[in-house]
């Protein structure tokens, strides 16, 4: 494609995407307010908004009832799971969800812990969230071995010959995340899930931070499991888990007698949070938009070759994005490269990333570039994004972690060159540090 028919279709998108957020017209200190946020949780397209407003004010009733607004809950939440069936692309009695993606990964592991004994292994990772170690590591004082893949610390990728010392037969979960929500590591989940199920193990696979920025395809991933949060790709907060069918009708979950105890119910506990999965719906929704709207071009015809229907826009949409943020990643990581004092961490080039980028800036703590990026209206967080476990091997935890930056579809070329810009200019950041001390 030529560079300035690429360049043209970027800006269709970009002004297309932006129209749908309401929070971009927000301002801080007369500053246009740049949302590089959104690893921590993306903004709302009004879609979003509007489904769940509309759930509230038009039904708004518990499930399961005999009475209209409690059918319309039990319809919204059938046609949120056929929604998301077409998002991990599985059928609609896969689909379950929760308060989160922490609390799901709680409940899945006491339901695994009851297929487990004494001396039974799992397998986790130190690139992982907490999210994705806390609840398996609860687990050892039943007497399960839980065992760590390292990272390597000047690459930020899973020591992967480790990973194959340790996977031995007595192993029956392994946890593992898509993608590293603090430095944006891709892992290669289908070799991970692959080489433990050859070992007979159950695989939870950590797709929170994965999900904004590429397809999931858990068919071709082959896991047990999948969790992601939709307030990480547009939505409010809502947890989802994938959980394929015949390993979760086996289980054994917590829940209350009255409980429906088959897939997907099987591992959903009490009254969800309804008027969230309406929105969760329609950021889904707002993704296979993207996809119906620009995803036509002949680079994407390739990856979508026998795809069809709904699946079909949301892979379409989450690969435009892709590529739109990748160009804006690549001149990121360029104009970082040069500021003298910014250390970079993450994955070689050529290793696949999501669009996060974190560093450190030498003689500053991470909170005091956040706050002083803050007063410029920029936002971006700081500490270890609750992969402490992965700061500490880099040796930042007692410093303070990283300054992370998340670009998302509706950030702009022109808010990175502000955020260079703001961090080039070492005299106002000098003297913004020292005046806050």
């Amino acid at each position: 494609m030529p560079e300035e028919e690429r360049e043209q279709i970027e800006r269709e998108l970009s002004e297309y995407v932006r129209e749908q957020f309401p929070s971009l017209q927000n301002k801080i200190n007369g500053c246009s307010i740049a949302y590089l946020d959104g690893p921590g949780g993306y903004q709302v397209p009004s879609r979003v908004i509007k489904g769940m407003e509309e759930y509230l004010i038009n039904i708004n009733a518990n499930a399961e009832g005999s009475f209209y607004t409690s059918r319309k809950t039990d319809e919204m939440l059938e046609n949120a799971r056929e929604v998301f069936s077409d998002f991990f692309n599985c059928s609609r009695e896969e689909v379950a969800f929760g308060a989160n993606m922490t609390t799901l990964s709680f409940i899945l592991a006491q339901a695994l812990m009851r297929e487990m004994k004494l001396g039974d292994k799992v397998i986790i990772t130190e690139i992982d969230h907490e999210g994705n170690r806390a609840p398996w590591l609860e687990l050892r004082e039943r007497g399960i071995i839980v065992d760590e893949v390292p990272i390597d610390v000047n690459t930020c990728t899973l020591k992967m010959d480790d990973f194959e010392r340790k996977l031995l037969r007595n192993t029956k979960v392994v946890a593992v995340n898509y993608a590293s929500n603090a430095v944006g590591t891709i892992s290669d989940v289908n070799r991970i899930v692959r080489m433990a199920h050859e070992v007979g193990a159950y695989t939870i696979v950590d797709a929170v931070h994965y999900a904004a920025h590429r397809p999931i395809d858990v068919q071709e991933i082959g896991t047990d499991f999948l969790v992601c949060s939709a307030y990480k790709f547009f939505g409010p907060h809502v947890g989802v888990i994938y959980a394929k069918k015949d390993v979760l009708s086996k289980l054994r979950t917590m829940q209350v007698r009255p409980a429906r105890h088959y897939p997907p119910y099987r591992i959903e506990t009490g009254t969800l949070n309804h008027e969230g999965i309406a929105g969760a719906a329609e950021a889904v929704k707002f993704v296979a938009d993207i996809g119906a709207r620009f995803g036509h071009t002949k680079k994407l015809q390739q990856s979508l070759a026998g795809l069809q229907g709904h699946r079909r826009n949301i892979v379409a949409g989450l690969l435009t994005f892709e590529s739109y943020e990748q160009q804006l990643t690549d001149y990121l990581l360029n104009e970082l490269s040069t500021i003298q004092g910014v250390r970079i961490y993450g994955p070689p080039e050529g290793h696949l990333r999501t669009s996060t980028t974190s560093f450190t800036y030498a003689g500053y703590a991470a909170r005091d570039v956040a706050q002083y990026l803050d007063s410029k209206g920029i936002l971006v967080w700081d500490g270890d994004f609750f992969a402490t476990t992965l700061v500490e091997r880099l040796g930042l935890l007692d410093q303070g972690g990283l300054v992370r930056i998340g670009i998302a579809p509706y950030n702009t070329r022109e808010e990175l060159t502000r955020l260079i810009d703001s961090l080039n200019d070492t005299a106002a950041l000098r003297t913004f540090v020292s005046t806050k001390r």
